[in-house]
């Protein structure tokens, strides 16, 4: 897999392009965005922004110089792509070795690679660790990173392909890098912003489509368990669209469900508009 990559204003390759003393590099003071790119264009570009700076005064740091990573994207997709990603990092620039932060400038950091389409369906794994809801980082898309790598490593040991979080109260809460919905009684029901969740840009344009098409969304806590009874369930993502799960643990579902196909229906024919 080829990855374009810019920091800083200079396509790299190989070579060393970051501090070690960034701290990104040494506590992960940074955040992201990832964005779905079809036929060389950035979907949802802006609206990736203003998320990226909503997580950046999260962290107590400056926004983005939007016109810089324009520029770090437009250099990463020089070649012709179909369908991929592009991936772009602010961090907190060289600091300390501790969490104390420095003064130097902030590091920017885009990347941008071709990607499999997804599968129609998927299987999740729910795990036995929790979100906090009330973590100085809720909500916020950082690259601290860590636990779901060994959240989502656990459930691929388990055949899945996305691992699902309840929070420290046992509500449902969210994927690794998704969000995720259930069906219930012809009603397409996620969780709020309450649980702890990271506020998707698909999740967003997913509930704007449904309900563009009349399709009855409310966002609302739900508990785990409602895993186990919901007549259907999908996941949505930056890549994955919106994504049917056929299996969630060791139960088995028919998919996409008749709400659910409707609802991926109305993303492809509204998503876009939207954006």
């Amino acid at each position: 897999m080829t990855i374009a990559v810019w920091v800083n204003g200079k396509l790299v390759g190989d070579e060393p392009s970051i501090s070690a003393l960034d701290h990104v590099v040494t506590v992960g003071d940074a955040v992201f965005e990832t964005c779905k790119v079809v036929d060389g264009e950035v979907f949802a570009r802006e609206r990736h922004h203003d998320r990226l700076d909503a997580s950046l005064k999260g962290l107590g740091l400056p926004v983005a110089d939007r016109e810089f990573l324009d520029a770090g994207i437009d250099a990463v997709l020089q070649e012709p792509m179909e369908f991929g990603r592009v991936r772009y990092s602010v961090t907190a620039g060289p600091g300390p070795l501790g969490s104390d932060r420095g003064d130097g400038k902030p590091t920017y950091i885009v990347l941008a690679s071709a990607v499999p389409r997804p599968e129609p369906t998927t299987a999740i794994s729910t795990v036995p660790w929790t979100r906090n809801e009330r973590s100085a980082v809720a909500g916020l898309k950082t690259t601290s990173y860590a636990e779901n790598a060994v959240a989502l490593s656990y459930a691929k040991e388990r055949g899945g392909t996305e691992a699902i979080f309840a929070n420290t109260r046992g509500e449902l809460c969210e994927g690794t890098g998704s969000n995720i919905f259930v069906v219930v009684d012809g009603e397409v029901l996620t969780p709020p912003v309450e649980s702890g969740l990271l506020l998707g840009i698909t999740r967003e344009l997913t509930i704007q489509s449904a309900r563009k098409a009349s399709i009855p969304v409310r966002e609302v806590t739900l508990p785990l368990d409602i895993l186990t009874t919901a007549d259907e369930v999908f996941i949505t993502s930056t890549t994955r669209d919106v994504q049917a799960v056929s299996r969630v643990d060791q139960r088995n579902l028919t998919a996409p469900g008749p709400v659910t196909a409707a609802v991926a229906q109305a993303f492809k024919q509204h998503a876009a508009d939207l954006a």
